[in-house]
């Protein structure tokens, strides 16, 4: 072949080799150099100029929106898809950037579901940071395998003037707590197996910035020494570039480092399935899933979407578990229940999304014609789908939204639906009947984003409220049965409240208990709640686990059950969602349908009488033991310089902060404080200017705790006249 053979059939020809296919990410804490990885990486493959890669004033290949640009942070999770040779094969690397600020964690859960391996990028001179121990929980939570890259090694040199000897020895303390972290955080199985190993290659470090990068093996097979890495900084930049190139190139050593140590599709789903899958793993499609067989029948994850500004297409990018798609065939999206046709499949060239015939299992990809949410699985007939894709942080802050023309109104109802598709991780709450709508993100930097977006992007003018901070209603006591009656009074429903035991809350919380309703016998539930120590009785009686709150049939014998009980778990989920007090969600609660009397007649026990009396039952239980409001607590580690201790801890307590843990050592002071949402507004600002700018805080941890009851009526008096809601609603 004369010409080079072009980079997209290259691509093409190896989507179907699943052996040599690797599905990874970069993640890291905010700034420690992933999206200038990437471009290297990219580069490299010669997919962008080399002269732009990792360039921050020419702006990064992987930024797609202006805002990533102002900001120098990435924002979204982009996709790229590049070939490397290795001992004399191809190997096609589907990669995922995503963003390190806590505000945009929930791009980086999206991300993992897709694939396989990650590499975890850690600043040399910062070492292990809040957000690091974030991903790496993202990834072990999605079975995805981790390797660890030490990155900005020229700042030890430069800034630290570190020597060799101190340079080995700040690569083994962050490849040790690298090592402890996964120890803390992975599942048994995994918890030795997947430690990384400095020996064999499975740690490399280097510069993103300056395109290098080594790992012990490799320097033994180019006989590269420590003391070689510091004359690279007294060279002038030419030569600099000519060595690295030659004997230290980024993209060698990394991709190397991949193909080496990350698993293919076809191995990694064989552990990753039964993860995140709740299906049986018996069946025919369970097997196909587990065997990641291209002949299957086709299983497609949805894990991000993009709206095309000039067309206003929807393209669903995601990871295709088995079978394969082809332009024109019909799919089956299992949580929509709807039948539609895929147009175009789409494989990433580089950044360039580029239309094909056909990709088989294995590959991450995207694809146009469909209509879905995110965590849609797409398939033939219908099937078990895929289990949610669970964020590690929920939404705290809200913003009431309006148009700053009332026309616009209708447009602003599509442009929020829009903007909740591509971004899950914003709850978008649109109230007919008031007209009020509200956004709901991680922080304030996440819905400023979003509101610029919409401005800009979407070219809508807007208004917002002032930022509010959602609660959450619960008990603390168990309550009698208390009687709610239909409309009618010929039905009754008799419902106990109580507080849900601590662990099987927290089984919720960390997916281990799907959130669904339970119609027959369920192995995986019943295994999972014997081992939490409860009954057996009581497991069988659970019908329904709804945000963190169970449903419980205590009745025997009634004949007419079947027929009303999935209005009663419609009733008790309206209740979850808008509580008695002031209609804010509620949390970690046990209902117990005690008793319950049914009017012979079909006609007579419809919707109508069975919600009112249902949702009277539940409430009047709760308001029988008093019902208690929590609010959203955020634990943050505070550094700043060891002068500004005194004013950090003024700062904290100022905001009704509790002090967990303070340390000191040479770097400066660590504080760790768990402080109320609602005092957090304006935080970063004054924590700016209480430390003169030098101090920094990261989200460590996120939770809900029981408010002051002095404080409580207040709040309460102030949701319930936001929300309009009179004496007696």
């Amino acid at each position: 072949m004369a010409q080079e053979e072009k980079k997209l059939h290259k691509i093409e020809r190896l989507i179907s080799n699943q052996k040599n296919i690797r599905n990874i990410a970069t993640s890291a804490h905010i700034h420690h150099g992933k999206t200038a990885f990437t471009d290297n990486l990219l580069a490299a493959a010669g997919m962008m100029a080399a002269k732009n890669a990792g360039d921050l004033e020419e702006g990064m290949a992987t930024w797609q929106h202006s805002d990533e640009q102002e900001r120098l942070m990435t924002v979204d999770a982009a996709n790229v898809s590049m070939v490397h040779d290795f001992q004399g094969e191809e190997y096609l690397i589907n990669l995922i950037d995503t963003p390190g600020h806590v505000d945009f964690s929930g791009n980086v859960t999206r991300a993992m579901r897709a694939i396989d391996g990650t590499i975890v990028l850690v600043c040399a001179s910062e070492g292990i940071m809040p957000q690091t121990e974030t991903v790496l929980k993202q990834a072990l939570r999605e079975r995805v395998r981790p390797l660890l890259f030490i990155n900005k090694v020229d700042r030890l040199i430069k800034e630290l003037k570190c020597t060799p000897e101190q340079m080995q020895e700040r690569f083994i303390k962050i490849y040790k707590d690298f090592n402890k972290l996964i120890e803390r955080i992975a599942e048994p199985e995994y918890k030795e197996k997947w430690q990384v190993d400095i020996n064999d290659g499975g740690v490399a470090f280097g510069s993103a910035r300056d395109n290098w990068a080594l790992s012990l093996p490799f320097m033994k097979k180019k006989g590269v020494s420590f003391k070689d890495i510091f004359k690279l900084y007294e060279m002038n930049e030419q030569e600099r570039k000519d060595w690295t190139w030659k004997n230290a190139a980024l993209y060698e050593v990394v991709l190397d480092m991949v193909v080496k140590h990350l698993p293919s599709p076809v191995e990694a789903q064989k552990y990753r399935i039964p993860k995140i899958w709740d299906g049986d793993l018996e069946s025919d499609f369970g097997k196909q899933l587990l065997n990641c067989d291209p002949n299957g029948e086709t299983a497609f994850v949805i894990t991000r979407i993009v709206i095309d500004p000039r067309s206003g297409k929807e393209i669903s990018a995601g990871r295709l578990f088995s079978g394969n798609l082809v332009p024109g065939m019909e799919v089956y999206l299992n949580n929509e229940k709807k039948t539609q046709r895929v147009q175009q499949v789409l494989v990433y060239n580089g950044i360039k999304p580029e239309q094909v015939e056909t990709v088989t299992a294995g590959n991450v990809l995207a694809i146009a014609g469909i209509v879905g949410e995110v965590g849609e699985t797409v398939t033939i007939k219908p099937q078990t789908p895929f289990s949610e894709i669970k964020h590690i942080f929920e939404p705290v802050i809200t913003k009431a939204i309006e148009p700053k023309k009332i026309a616009d109104l209708p447009k602003l109802v599509e442009v929020l639906r829009k903007v909740g598709k591509e971004d899950p991780s914003v709850r978008i709450e649109i109230n007919e009947e008031t007209g009020e709508n509200l956004i709901s993100g991680m922080g304030e930097l996440h819905l400023e984003i979003i509101e610029n977006r919409i401005v800009t992007e979407k070219g809508m003018e807007i208004k917002t409220s002032s930022p509010i901070v959602v609660y959450r209603e619960t008990v603390i006591k168990k309550s009698e049965a208390s009687e709610g009656r239909s409309p009618n009074k010929h039905n009754s429903f008799f419902i106990t409240v109580e507080p849900l035991e601590d662990n099987v809350y927290e089984a919720i919380k960390r997916g281990e208990l799907a959130e669904r309703r339970y119609k027959k016998r369920d192995d995986n539930m019943f295994k999972k709640l014997s081992e939490l120590g409860v009954s057996n009785d009581e497991i069988r009686n659970y019908r329904d686990i709804y945000k963190g709150n169970v449903f419980l049939d205590d009745t025997r014998g009634e004949v007419h059950m079947i027929e009303v009980i999935e209005l009663i778990l419609d009733a008790f989920e309206q209740v979850i969602d808008a509580g008695p007090l002031a209609r804010e969600p509620c949390m970690k609660m046990k209902l117990r349908l005690a008793d319950i009397k049914l009017h012979e007649d079909a006609i007579h026990r419809g919707p109508a009488q069975v919600y009112p009396a249902v949702r009277d039952s539940i409430s009047d239980s709760m308001k029988q033991v008093g019902i208690v409001l929590f609010e959203p607590l955020q634990t943050h580690l505070i550094e700043s310089p060891s002068d500004y201790m005194g004013a950090v801890t003024r700062l904290v307590s100022s905001k009704r902060g509790q002090l967990i843990d303070v340390s000191q050592d040479e770097s400066g002071v660590q504080i760790k404080a768990k402080i109320p949402v609602s005092e957090m507004l304006g935080w970063a600002s004054d924590l700016r200017s209480a430390t003169e700018g030098r101090g920094v805080s990261s989200l460590i941890d996120q939770q809900f705790e029981k408010m002051p009851f002095e404080l409580q009526n207040e709040i309460v008096r102030k949701i319930r006249s936001r929300k309009g809601l009179s004496e007696n609603q």
